[in-house]
C-alpha cells in the first residue's frame, strides 16, 4: 500500500488541532501538527466564536506542512454540531457566529411548539429537542430581528463555512446538517415545514453532500499565503462525533459507543433513523452517520461540568487531573449525586456552585471539597450513562455487548472504570483521537485507499492500543443507581 498523508482539521468547543495522517501498510499514524484555543468571545450578553481565528489557525497548520515539504492528498475539517455562519449575497461572512452556548435561545423551543407541536418536529427531525438547535437559533434572531438574516444568502454550518474560506465553494455535508433540527432524516433533505416556518427558503442553504465528497480545491488565496499547490478539501462527516464513530474499533455491530469529551454522546449504529413515539418520550436523537447509517443517540453533559470546576479551582490552585482523580477516589462513595443534564449546570455563573444547591435542593450531602465535587461528577455521569444505556437496549435490534469509549474521555481511567461497573459490560477505552483518526481515514476513503468502513475499522484495530475495564462491585454500583434515580430530574 502507497504511504499516503492527510490534514486533518478538528475543532471541539473549547480547542482545535491540525493534525498529519500517514496510511501505510494497513496501519495509520497520527502527528499533531498544531493545537490552539477556541475562545468563546462574550460582547454585550451575546457569545460568539471568532471564525476568522480558527481560519487562521488552519492557515499556521498548512504552513506548517508546508514549511516542511509535506505532500498531503487532502484536507478535512470536522467541528461541533449546530452553529452556523451567515453570508451575504457579495459572498463575504456577515459577522461571527453566535455560538450554541448563547442565551437567547431560551425558551425558544416551547414558543415554536405554540405554532407547531414538539410531537411533529421530532416526527419530522427525529432530533433530540435542545433549546440550542440550529432551528430555535434561527428562530431566536428571527424573533430578535437580527439585522443579519435579512440580507443573508446562504447559511453554512461550521466546517462547510471553514471548507468555504479555504476553497470559495459552498456545500451543506449532511452529518453536520443533521444536527441543526431542520433535516428530515427519512427524506435526507431540509423540512419544507421547517424552512416555512423561519420564511427561509431552500436556497439559502448549499447543496446536501455525503462524506468523501470533494468540496474543492484550495483557492488560489490560500495557495499563496501557504506556498501549497491545488490541494483538494474532502467533506468528511462535518460533525466531529459523526468522524468519531467511524473510528470506533468495533469487530461487529454489537456494542454501544460513548463519544466522551466536553460533551458525552452515547448511541448505537443503526441501518435506518428510528423515529416513534418511544424514542420521543426517550428524547433520543437520529443523526447522520457514514455511509448512509444513523447515529441513534442521546447527547449528555460530560466534562463540561469538570472543565467548569478546573476553572474556577484554578483562582486558587492549579488541581492537575491527578490531582483531582487521586482526591476523588479518597471521597466517600455515593454520597452526592447529580443529574449531569439538568438545565442548571447548562452554562451557571458558578459551577461549583450549582452542583452545591442542586445536592442542598435535592436533600443530599453537600459536596464542599474538590474531591468530594469530582467524585460526584464522575459518579453521576457513569449514573447517567446506565440511564441512557438501559433505553438504548429497549429498543436496539441487536445486543448491546460492550461500550466503546471514545474521544478524550477514554482516557479517564477512573470515570471508565465507574461507567463499566455503573453499566455492568465490558467497557472498551480507545482511541482517544477517534475524530481525527475517523476525519483521516474518510479522506482516505475519498482517495480510494480503503473501500468501505469496515475496512476503515479492520485498519484501525491494527493501529490502536485499547484499554478494557470489566464490571465489578455489581451490588454497590446498582445500589449508587437506586440512589441516582431519586435525585434524578429532567429539568432542574
Amino acid at each position: 500500500m502507497k504511504n499516503t498523508s492527510f490534514f486533518a482539521v478538528d475543532l471541539g468547543a473549547t480547542s482545535g488541532r491540525t493534525i498529519l495522517g500517514m496510511v501505510k501498510e494497513g496501519s495509520i499514524e497520527l502527528r499533531e501538527l498544531t493545537r490552539f484555543q477556541n475562545n468563546l468571545i462574550e460582547v454585550n450578553g451575546h457569545f460568539y466564536w471568532d471564525i476568522y481565528a480558527l481560519y487562521h489557525e488552519i492557515i499556521n497548520g498548512l504552513n506548517q506542512v508546508s514549511k516542511e515539504k509535506i505532500p498531503i492528498a487532502s484536507i478535512g475539517v470536522d467541528t461541533w454540531g449546530v452553529d452556523f455562519v451567515c453570508v451575504g449575497k457579495d459572498g463575504e461572512i456577515l459577522r461571527n457566529p453566535y455560538s450554541y452556548r448563547d442565551p437567547h435561545t431560551i425558551g425558544l423551543p416551547e414558543e415554536l411548539f405554540k405554532r407547531i407541536p414538539r410531537e411533529d418536529i421530532y416526527q419530522m427531525t427525529g432530533i433530540q429537542i435542545m433549546n440550542f438547535n440550529s432551528l430555535y437559533q434561527l428562530a431566536a434572531m428571527k424573533k430578535n430581528s437580527s439585522s443579519v438574516l435579512p440580507v443573508t444568502d446562504k447559511i453554512l454550518f461550521t466546517p462547510d463555512a471553514l471548507s468555504y474560506m479555504l476553497t470559495g465553494e459552498i456545500v451543506t455535508e449532511y452529518t453536520i446538517a443533521s444536527t441543526s433540527q431542520l433535516i428530515n432524516p427519512i427524506k435526507k433533505e431540509f423540512e419544507p415545514v421547517l424552512l416555512e416556518l423561519l420564511e427561509l427558503p431552500r436556497k439559502t442553504f448549499g447543496k446536501l453532500v455525503y462524506p468523501g465528497t470533494k468540496v474543492g480545491i484550495l483557492s488560489k488565496s490560500v495557495q499563496m499565503q501557504t506556498g501549497l499547490s491545488s490541494v483538494p478539501v474532502i467533506a468528511v462527516a462535518g460533525h466531529d462525533t459523526a468522524s468519531a464513530v467511524a473510528a470506533v474499533p468495533a469487530p461487529d455491530k454489537n456494542f454501544a459507543y460513548l463519544s466522551s469529551g466536553t460533551w458525552s454522546l452515547m448511541g448505537i449504529e443503526l441501518e435506518q433513523p428510528f423515529i416513534n413515539e418511544e424514542s420521543f418520550k426517550m428524547n433520543f436523537t437520529n443523526e447522520g452517520g457514514v455511509e448512509g447509517t444513523t447515529r441513534f443517540m442521546k447527547t449528555i453533559c460530560g466534562m463540561w461540568l469538570l472543565e467548569r470546576c478546573r476553572k474556577e479551582w484554578a483562582m486558587v490552585a492549579d488541581y492537575s487531573y491527578t490531582d483531582l482523580i487521586e482526591a476523588a477516589m479518597k471521597a466517600p462513595a455515593f454520597r452526592s449525586l447529580i443529574n449531569p443534564d439538568a438545565s442548571c449546570f447548562a452554562n451557571p455563573v458558578s459551577m461549583i456552585e450549582a452542583i452545591k444547591h442542586y445536592c442542598k435542593t435535592t436533600e443530599q450531602a453537600v459536596p464542599e471539597t474538590y474531591g468530594e465535587i469530582t467524585r460526584c461528577i464522575f459518579e453521576s455521569l457513569a449514573l447517567i450513562y446506565r440511564y441512557t444505556l438501559e433505553n438504548l437496549k429497549r429498543v436496539a435490534p441487536f445486543s448491546i455487548e460492550r461500550l466503546h469509549v471514545i474521544g478524550g474521555g477514554s482516557k479517564n481511567n477512573l470515570l471508565n472504570s465507574f461507567t463499566a461497573n455503573a453499566l455492568g459490560i465490558k467497557v472498551v477505552a480507545g482511541p482517544s483521537e477517534a475524530t481525527a483518526i475517523g476525519n483521516i481515514m474518510l479522506q482516505a476513503k475519498a482517495a480510494g485507499v480503503v473501500s468501505s468502513i469496515q475496512q476503515m475499522r479492520e485498519m484501525i484495530c491494527a493501529s490502536i492500543d485499547v484499554n478494557v475495564f470489566e464490571p465489578v462491585e455489581k451490588d454497590i454500583w446498582d445500589e449508587g443507581y437506586v440512589a441516582f434515580l431519586k435525585v434524578f430530574r429532567e429539568n432542574i
